[in-house]
Order: structure tokens, then sequence, then C-alpha cells
């Protein structure tokens, strides 16, 4: 794993490994984690107020934003392949996300 956070709304562990996110629920008493979502090159994960994730994608230089149980996500940084202008990214690592959304 590259990154992770603790949900403490579901009492969830969630981590980005590999291609994917995965939350593993305290709650659920298994050992199987549920993959939350795949096709991602993930190295960093923040969840804000809402409990949208965030979560940083560094094949394609980019940030997008889900919310619980979407697969698709929101551009919110980055996606216009990788670079220093202010409209790119370069392979976007940890990420933090704070009380005003920034």
């Amino acid at each position: 794993p590259t990154d992770g956070l603790i949900d403490k709304a579901t009492v969830s562990l969630l981590i980005c490994e590999g291609r994917r996110v995965v939350r593993w629920s305290r709650r659920s008493g298994t050992t199987q984690g549920e993959i939350l979502i795949d096709n991602i090159y993930c190295f960093g994960v923040a969840m804000d107020d809402q409990r949208n994730l965030y979560v940083s994608d560094v094949a394609k230089h980019e940030v997008r934003r889900y919310q619980l149980g979407e697969k698709n996500g929101t551009l919110v940084a980055g996606g216009n392949g990788q670079g220093d202008g202010l409209n790119q990214l370069n392979d976007p690592r940890y990420l933090f996300v704070d009380r005003q959304q920034n």
C-alpha cells in the first residue's frame, strides 16, 4: 500500500493498493476487502468532511474526487498530461484536504 486512511463513520480502513482503492470494515467481521475504485494507478488518498474520496492517479497525472459508491469520479486537478503547466500535474502523490475543501 502507498497510502491509507481511517473512515471514522464506518470504522473502516481505506488504502491505495496497486491499481485500486480497497476498504476493510471492522464491523463486517471478515478479512475480505471491498474494492471501491479499480483501474487506477493510485498513490494517495484523502477524505473530506462530506466523506468524498480524493485519489491521485500517477499514470494519468490527475486527482479525482469520488463520492462513496461512485466508480468514475470527478476530475479536480490535472488531467492534461504530465507537465508543469497550471492545468497539469507531474506524478501526483500524497493528498490533504482541509476544512475549506482545498
